[in-house]
């Protein structure tokens, strides 16, 4: 792959902050309290979910382009859990991924969309293989 753009950032853990090299993020990081933490920071897993709805969300945008697909109104949530692996008791993640659509992208269509979009996304190309991502229309 040839890079067209590269963000860095830097974090020191979970109860740090995390700072980009452009300074447009510049965070408290802090374990949620379902971790342990005080919640008074936000969090790897929020930095993900935020990263992944928005690239899916204009992934769609392309896909629904080329298919000729209006997905006015429509929008795109991430949920990502981290919970404990079975299989060497470390951490995993997990992701929903929930598309908001109007009326005429219920069923088929929307779910068809998806499994389209889910296919080009960059971070959904990253994932393949590692995280169990759930597409979910609602």
């Amino acid at each position: 792959m040839d890079a067209i753009y590269t963000a860095v950032a830097t974090a020191n853990g979970r109860e740090g902050r995390a700072v980009s090299s452009d300074g447009h993020i510049d965070l408290p990081l802090a374990h949620p309290q379902a971790l342990g933490g005080n919640g008074q920071g936000t969090n790897p897993e929020q930095l993900f979910a935020a990263g992944y709805a928005a690239c899916f969300a204009s992934a769609m945008n392309l896909v629904a382009r080329q298919e000729k697909i209006d997905i006015t109104d429509a929008s795109i949530t991430a949920e990502v859990s981290i919970g404990k692996d079975p299989v060497d008791g470390g951490f995993g993640l997990s992701v929903v991924m929930r598309a908001e659509f109007p009326d005429h992208l219920q069923g088929a269509a929307g779910a068809a969309l998806l499994e389209k979009t889910h296919a080009f996304c960059p971070y959904s190309k990253a994932t393949r293989g590692n995280i169990k991502v759930d597409l979910v229309v609602e």
